[in-house]
């Protein structure tokens, strides 16, 4: 028998395009004659949610309760259910009349209601872009009702992630499951029959990225064997290839058949062979299964390769309809990459050609196992893509895109005189010169993102990150000099960082903005995982694993003991509070100890530090 597959991205993703795994599967399969169909279960649902008949159910719903939180929204139902549907339109571009720039268009709730009119950052807005942050505040409004009210569990672009989130047993996902359903879920599930009687497909394969897919997609899974038994389940992608990879309670195959890690390409092809009964069981690839009770990983060697190189394009077929939404919740040019517009998103290399920070999964195969492609290659699928979908904005998803690549294939764009914008993620390399930063603008290059991570040259050095802060500070320039935005990720918590490193960095950041190096830049709480250096010798960095026990099902985030080093949780928020600021060009002269309600040290670092380096 011939199988038909359907491959799923469930709720909730990104609103702006779609999540690339099921166009990737798609295109490789489909080379194989094998028959493709996807849908975008994420986006579908969240424009059935924000609908005026869904919003009716909502209110009615929720006047039934005895208490309700953000009562406004339910005050003000009225004008919130006559102008959703056009808001929605208005975000995908379908829609652009002047009125949804007016901010007495919308009720006045709880978000619209404390904007700030006169911040600098509202008023260097566009008129447009004063629309879509209004259409964004209004549907946020909405979003925090429903989560309050109606389903704890829904945000934009997650559902239920502290259930997925570091779930060494599978009990507590159980227990959730045999919840009632949700308004939320309700929805959901609709839409999932509507899929299932358009294709008629014998296999569902569901890509879980990130923790915020996993319950939704096991939801799914859970109705499907129900009122579709003769149908496979298949589970894949980010989550799977950290989280499960010592799987060993059978728990979870009540509700899915296969469930596969690292990259998808050949486990799927070798299920779905399985299916039409040309391969074995015991022809699967990096697949668990369930045999008599026990977790069995069925892993044929030598694997099947199929070289990144010769990997077809994605094929989005399917994906863009006209319903990604363009959203504007934090007014800074950098950050609005991510929300703000629909991408292709493609693959330069295969890894990370340097695989060696201690902090980063570099013993899986998503990061060690680097493979490169040609320029020819690649922009041939760009030309591709584009003449599929009609874009021509690209993001490149490299855990850290090589310079030499990124040189010629901007080269190749030049060449061919294609015309497309693209940004990516980049290590701050001294290869990135004046020169080369030149060379990628005039390709189309309109933003950069990359680690400066703890800006404290011991901790990089310690971390194996390969940068120093002053060589940061000249490649970010060089950007920034060729108009190209700038994007930094920022750590703290790093073991054994001290109270006078974390504020040392926050001063590095300060002169960065200052010395207008950066654009925008997120601090993240470093968090030990299992498959890191870090994680697997911890006693090298000076820290003791303290848990969590592994209770048979996922197992990656560890919590630690960091005795050398600070308090580090002390200074979250005046990291942010100073961040912040510093995204709207404003506190930049304020000395550090003003944004702590405690005292620091006197900041250890020159006050020129970042100007110096930028003078050589």
């Amino acid at each position: 028998m011939s199988c038909k597959t359907l491959l799923i991205i469930p709720p909730f993703t990104q609103l702006n395009t779609p999540y690339p795994a099921t166009a990737y599967l798609k295109g490789f399969l489909e080379s194989k004659g094998k028959e493709i169909v996807q849908e975008d279960l994420s986006i579908q649902l969240f424009c059935k949610i924000f609908s005026k008949d869904f919003l009716v159910q909502i209110f009615e719903e929720v006047s039934l309760l005895e208490h309700i939180e953000c009562i406004d929204v339910l005050d003000f139902a009225d004008e919130y259910l006559n102008i959703v549907d056009d808001v929605i339109a208005f975000l995908q571009h379908k829609r652009e009349d002047l009125h949804f720039c007016d901010i007495n268009y919308y009720p006045h709730g709880h978000r619209i209601s404390r904007l700030d009119q006169a911040s600098k950052a509202y008023r260097s807005l566009s008129q447009l872009d004063k629309g879509k942050h209004l259409a964004t505040l209004f549907i946020e409004e909405i979003g925090d009702f429903i989560q309050l009210n109606v389903d704890e569990f829904f945000s934009f672009t997650k559902y239920a992630e502290q259930i997925g989130t570091s779930a060494s047993s599978f009990n507590q996902i159980a227990t959730y499951l045999e919840y009632d359903l949700t308004l939320i879920e309700e929805a959901m599930l609709d839409l999932l029959d509507e899929f299932i009687q358009q294709h008629s497909p014998h296999l569902i394969g569901f890509t879980i990225p990130f923790p915020g897919n996993l319950f939704a997609a096991l939801r799914c899974a859970q109705h499907i064997k129900i009122y579709y038994p003769t149908i496979a389940v298949e589970f894949g992608g980010g989550y799977c290839n950290t989280e499960l990879r010592s799987l060993s309670d059978p728990t979870i195959f009540q509700l899915v058949d296969y469930i596969t890690l690292d990259d998808g390409e050949a486990p799927m092809l070798r299920i779905i062979e399985n299916i039409e009964g040309v391969a074995k069981i015991e022809d699967l690839e990096r697949t668990y299964i369930e045999k008599n009770g026990l977790v069995v990983y069925q892993n044929k060697l030598p694997n099947t390769i199929f070289a990144h190189r010769d990997l077809p394009a994605p094929n989005y077929e399917n994906l863009f309809k006209g319903q990604y939404l363009s959203f504007l919740d934090i007014i800074n040019p950098m950050h609005r990459l991510w929300s703000d517009q629909e991408w292709l998103k493609l693959t330069v290399s295969h890894g990370c050609y340097w695989k060696q920070c201690s902090f980063c999964d570099v013993s899986l195969d998503y990061i060690g196992n680097y493979q490169n492609t040609t320029a020819e290659i690649f922009v041939d699928k760009m030309a591709k893509l584009m003449y599929d979908t009609g874009i021509n904005g690209f993001h490149f998803v490299d855990e850290a895109a090589p310079p030499k690549m990124l040189k010629a294939i901007a080269k190749e764009i030049i060449e061919r005189g294609l015309k497309v914008r693209w940004w990516t993620n980049i290590r701050f390399e001294k290869t990135f010169d004046e020169a080369l930063c030149n060379i990628l603008a005039k390709s189309g290059c309109i933003a950069v993102t990359g680690g400066l991570e703890v800006a404290s040259d011991r901790l990089l050095q310690k971390m194996k990150k390969g940068v120093d802060i002053a060589q940061v500070a000249r490649v970010t320039k060089a950007f920034k000099q060729n108009g190209i935005l700038v994007h930094a990720y920022l750590m703290y918590g790093f073991p054994t960082q001290t109270a006078q490193e974390t504020t040392d960095a926050l001063e590095v950041v300060r002169q960065l903005f200052k010395n207008k190096c950066l654009d925008s830049a997120f601090w993240h709480r470093f968090t030990c995982t299992i498959h890191s250096p870090i994680g697997i010798n911890p006693e090298e960095f000076d820290i003791e694993i303290t848990g969590p026990g592994f209770e048979g099902f996922a197992q990656n985030d560890l919590m630690h003991n960091d005795p050398k080093g600070t308090d580090h949780e002390r200074y979250t928020m005046g990291l942010n509070d100073a961040l912040g600021s510093y995204l709207i060009a404003e506190g930049l002269d304020e000395p550090i100890q003003n944004w702590f309600d405690f005292d620091i040290d006197e900041i250890g670092i020159s006050k020129s530090l970042i100007a110096s380096a930028l003078a050589h």
